[in-house]
């Protein structure tokens, strides 16, 4: 399978990974052609325009393309073509240890932590994968004893079917991306692909039910904010490893108890990898978290503000609001929905001063408050929901943008969404422009 050189093959999707595909492929000698269903392509060489008329002896799926549904794909499969991931491409010419990590919520925040800490115990490590750089530009790069830290998506996985991780880890699995898969058992079989042998390391988190059952050997380590005969878990405030203490809680750096699971994940993966206590400490009190990520971005009238922008499922609503809970929350809630139902949030009956609801999915979520008895208000975009928001900040509040949904609806990225949130909350977002 690693002998691409005068083999044709298409590259389905023109993101950053579907790029960087081509760009190995070209490396490895094959006959490249690329389709993307995006127009903007289509003048470009090697551009194909009716690649069901053309016989491939490979397809490479970038994970921006949706499987269900697709009739490109559809006719691939039928012709029996070989349709492989840009995550199998980057595996068969990868000669490092493979750490994999998916989940739910955290992936970026544990990638980057771990990345972290194993290079500051001295490894040639990579940070790749879903997390910006694409595993198939930097898979060549290192040897037998680099580490390449993988971030791990659903939509990567979907198509996957070589790649292999020697250490695994799932964090969590709550209902998500139901629009891209038909349903949550689907996703959740997705999720389960990145566990596939018996002989691999395994990092799971103990406490969420879905994650604990993708054991299938005794090689597994769990994580867990309860105490566990064995593993990485929370005794006398501090993360433990077994009897040895990690860390005091009050030093981590960030608050939530989403932030320990991460922590703690991170932790395990490192203690698999065997990185010294007092070298992954030093990680973590030196980590900052990425962005939008339950991000505290200071005090405007006296009322404290939070950045959850990356927030785009229930779940990590759920846990944004129980790390901030109080009767002074104002939560603000909208955005594209991905078939997602809020009545098991808003069931658990959270005490909000304020609920707001924006956006292309507002409508439904101010519809499922009110059933279980809140008072939200609606707006039109979020951007007219964040405007009335600062005019009418109060001293005391808590402002969360914990949205829930994704941003597509009024935003390119979440990333775009909260800065224009900060932007307004802070009475700048004239100065910018999008």
């Amino acid at each position: 399978m690693r002998d691409f050189k005068g083999k044709k093959v298409l590259v389905y999707g023109m993101g950053t990974s579907g790029q960087s595909a081509c760009k190995l492929l070209h490396k490895k000698g094959a006959c490249v052609s690329f389709y993307d269903d995006e127009d903007k392509f289509g003048s470009f060489f090697a551009f194909d325009k009716n690649p069901t008329l053309h016989k491939y002896d490979f397809v490479v799926l970038s994970p921006g393309v949706k499987i269900l549904g697709n009739e490109i794909i559809s006719h691939f499969t039928l012709t029996r073509t070989p349709i492989i991931s840009e995550l199998d491409l980057a595996y068969f010419f990868c000669k490092g240890k493979i750490i994999g990590i998916t989940g739910t919520n955290g992936k970026t925040t544990v990638t980057s932590m771990v990345y972290q800490i194993l290079k500051e115990s001295g490894k040639k490590v990579f940070s790749c994968g879903n997390i910006g750089l694409p595993f198939s530009s930097v898979c060549e790069e290192g040897g037998k004893d680099s580490i390449y830290v993988c971030e791990v998506s659903n939509f990567q996985l979907e198509s996957s079917r070589y790649f292999h991780a020697g250490l695994a880890c799932v964090l969590n699995i709550a209902p998500d991306h139901i629009d891209r898969h038909g349903t949550y058992q689907e996703y959740i079989a997705v999720k389960r692909k990145i566990i596939a042998k018996r002989h691999q390391k395994v990092v799971l988190n103990f406490d969420d039910e879905i994650a604990r059952s993708f054991k299938i050997s005794k090689k597994v380590l769990y994580f867990s904010k309860k105490m566990l005969s064995r593993g990485v878990f929370v005794k006398n405030n501090a993360v433990y490893f077994n009897k040895t203490k990690i860390i005091s809680c009050s030093d981590i750096p960030f608050f939530g108890l989403k932030n320990l699971e991460n922590v703690m994940a991170a932790v395990a993966i490192c203690v698999k990898l065997k990185v010294k206590a007092k070298v992954i400490r030093q990680g973590i009190l030196s980590y900052k978290l990425p962005p939008h990520r339950l991000e505290y971005v200071g005090q405007t009238k006296g009322a404290h503000v939070f950045d959850d922008s990356k927030a785009t499922n229930i779940s990590s609503v759920q846990m944004a609001v129980e790390a901030l809970g109080g009767a002074r929350l104002v939560l603000l809630m909208g955005g594209q929905n991905k078939n997602i139902n809020f009545d098991d949030f808003f069931s658990k009956k959270y005490e909000f001063e304020k609920l707001y609801c924006f956006g292309e999915a507002g409508e439904e979520i101010y519809n499922c408050a009110k059933r279980f008895g809140y008072n939200p208000q609606l707006f039109k975009t979020m951007k007219a929901c964040v405007h009335f928001v600062r005019d009418h900040l109060e001293e005391g509040q808590v402002i969360l943008l914990s949205p829930g949904c994704a941003s597509f609806d009024e935003f390119a990225s979440y990333a775009v969404r909260g800065e224009v949130f900060k932007e307004i909350m802070f009475d700048c977002y004239e100065k910018i422009e999008y």
